[in-house]
């Protein structure tokens, strides 16, 4: 397994064990092969597991427990999260939400301890008003976490915003891979974070797996190359060519997928893909962008919404479900509760604004309807 420096941390292995999409068996996570997978990958010196306290249904930290008992926890840096959006009302909720996941990982400490799934709401109306960063601090001093970060979905500008607020963030996750250039952080938010020296952990590398199983207009662009690499394989090497992220996370659900990608591993390295590597996964890029629907460019003009509506993300999550397949893809809507289509009241002020001039106000149903279907 190849390694990279973690700012001035440790060494970490190129591939990261993310805890969420472990194998399921009778709608709860098959207990023994994730055990068995999660060792394996520590056998193999995978020394980052990654889980979180919402990750199947509360299970996974769980699993993971059970899974570092037998020598297993000092062979690996553990990772999870402090659940924010519901679960964090009062500065008295963090100590609770801690020491419940120190119990249920079967540990004293968690060397990685992220504020989960930040975003300007989150970061203003908790971690700011209740100062969790003052709680983390805490924490840190009193041994209960080792490192202080935060994962993050959200815009661009408020990536930079949480950047700038905080001068003792030692580490941040955003999603990341060739599809996500200009959404969320991005390839400008990675850049700037590296050049504050906060090391970037790079999640849903493949997208959620929907960059695995690729339509035969995509497929026929990598058949034209002449490579021996799958599609997950050139997913990867475009993370992994990039000098500001350390490490990847993948959330494998099979044996199988486990020593495929740490087969991939043992070939990563910075700057692996050519001026006609990237050319190449621009064509594909544009190949699945002409799979989706509605143009919308997620320029937000349309925005905000009187109702509540975020607009581009449902547009963004239903133009996935063509080009990546419904099932791949609508688990994004529940991601945005609060904000679905079916708020819709079909006031048609969003349409006035929209440069596309998408009929927006007729869309909402079609977009609801799919999403929920």
């Amino acid at each position: 397994m190849k390694t990279r420096k973690f700012g001035n941390i440790f060494d970490v292995s190129v591939l990261g064990f993310g805890a969420m999409r472990m194998p399921v068996s009778g709608g709860h996570v098959d207990e023994n092969e994730a055990i068995k997978m999660i060792r394996y990958a520590i056998d193999h010196s995978v020394n980052y597991i990654d889980t979180a306290y919402f990750y199947h249904n509360g299970e996974s930290e769980e699993i993971v427990g059970k899974a570092l008992l037998d020598g297993y926890r000092s062979k690996t840096m553990l990772a999870t999260k402090l659940p924010l959006m519901g679960n964090v009302k009062c500065r008295e909720d963090f100590d609770r939400l801690l020491e419940g996941q120190l119990k249920k990982l079967r540990t004293d400490h968690i060397d990685f301890y992220l504020l989960h799934s930040v975003n300007k709401n989150t970061w203003n109306d908790v971690i700011l008003k209740l100062n969790l960063l003052d709680k983390m601090e805490t924490a840190k001093k009193d041994g209960k976490i080792g490192h202080i970060g935060f994962s993050f979905h959200d815009d661009h500008d408020t990536f930079i915003k949480i950047i700038d607020a905080y001068d003792k963030w030692e580490f941040c996750q955003i999603q990341y891979n060739y599809m996500d250039t200009d959404n969320q952080a991005g390839t400008s938010g990675l850049e700037y974070a590296g050049s504050k020296g906060i090391p970037v952990i790079v999640m849903e590398p493949v997208l959620g797996g929907k960059l695995a199983n690729t339509p035969p207009s995509v497929q026929q662009i990598f058949d034209q190359y002449h490579t021996k690499r799958t599609a997950i394989e050139w997913a990867l090497n475009f993370v992994w060519s990039r000098r500001e992220v350390p490490m990847l996370l993948s959330g494998m659900s099979s044996m199988e997928q486990l020593k495929e990608n740490l087969r991939y591993a043992e070939n990563a390295q910075y700057n692996a893909l050519t001026d006609e590597d990237m050319a190449m996964l621009a064509r594909v890029k544009e190949a699945y962008g002409k799979l989706r629907p509605v143009p919308c460019t997620e320029c937000k003009y349309c925005m905000p919404c009187p109702s509540g509506v975020d607009i581009p993300a449902n547009f963004s999550i239903y133009n996935d479900t063509f080009a990546f397949g419904l099932e791949a893809s609508k688990g994004g809507y529940m991601w945005i509760r609060g904000q679905q289509a079916d708020l819709c009241t079909s006031c048609g002020q969003c349409e006035s604004k929209c440069p596309q001039k998408i009929g927006i106000s007729a869309l909402m149903p079609k977009v609801h309807e799919r999403l929920t279907s």
